[in-house]
């Protein structure tokens, strides 16, 4: 049955294969793909000495955040799924939104992967621009919020929540084999940003 948007909210409070509508936003209105926030401190778990990298883009760790304990074991019913509506213009935007609001609210950055089914992430480009092994030890280290392609996904372990960002406008094949995938790698919270229509028929398929 095909989700209605309501009110706006990410939380775990119930667990199995369910989609909660959140972030209230229509998927009529183009957002723009987000550029650099403001310098975050220093990532944590580089590779040893070197030349000092530039800010990576999009990427920023919370310090509160950063002792919140690990969670539990992953529910036998699967993750809870949450929807946030967008464009697939704004599906990166979306899914920053969704991580900033998991970070204010204690979630450990270690404990968040971001996948995008289309064009690579911002922080992802940049640090694969200085190879696939720093890039992936990064990941290997879970101090931080990692993004990596959907493509990728079977080279990425799991977390307790996944972000997707649908931004492969069009391409419900890929849209449908990432949420398969990621649902299989997040250990209690699936958020999906995308266009809604696009997620439900990819859930329809069997996710």
């Amino acid at each position: 049955m095909p989700l209605i948007p309501e009110e706006p909210q990410i939380h775990e409070s119930a667990q199995g294969p369910r989609v909660t509508p959140a972030a209230g936003r229509t998927a009529q209105t183009p957002r723009p793909v987000p550029g650099p926030r403001p310098a975050a401190a220093p990532r944590p778990g580089r590779p040893g000495p070197g030349p000092a990298r530039p800010a990576p883009p999009a990427q920023r760790t919370h310090p509160s955040a950063a002792q919140t304990p690990p969670s539990g074991p992953p529910s036998p019913a699967g993750p809870q799924i949450q929807l946030i509506p967008a464009p697939a213009a704004g599906a990166l935007d979306a899914a920053g939104e969704a991580v900033d609001l998991l970070l204010d609210t204690g979630r450990a950055p270690g404990d968040i992967l971001v996948l995008t089914t289309g064009e690579t992430h911002p922080w992802a480009a940049h640090e694969l621009s200085f190879g696939e092994d720093a890039y992936w030890a990064q990941h290997d280290a879970r101090d931080d919020v990692f993004y990596a392609d959907a493509a990728d996904l079977a080279r990425a372990s799991a977390r307790p929540v996944v972000v997707v960002a649908a931004n492969a406008e069009g391409d419900d094949g890929v849209v449908g084999r990432a949420l398969a995938l990621a649902r299989e790698r997040a250990e209690t919270l699936l958020i999906v940003c995308g266009d809604p229509q696009q997620v439900n028929s990819a859930l329809g398929a069997g996710v």
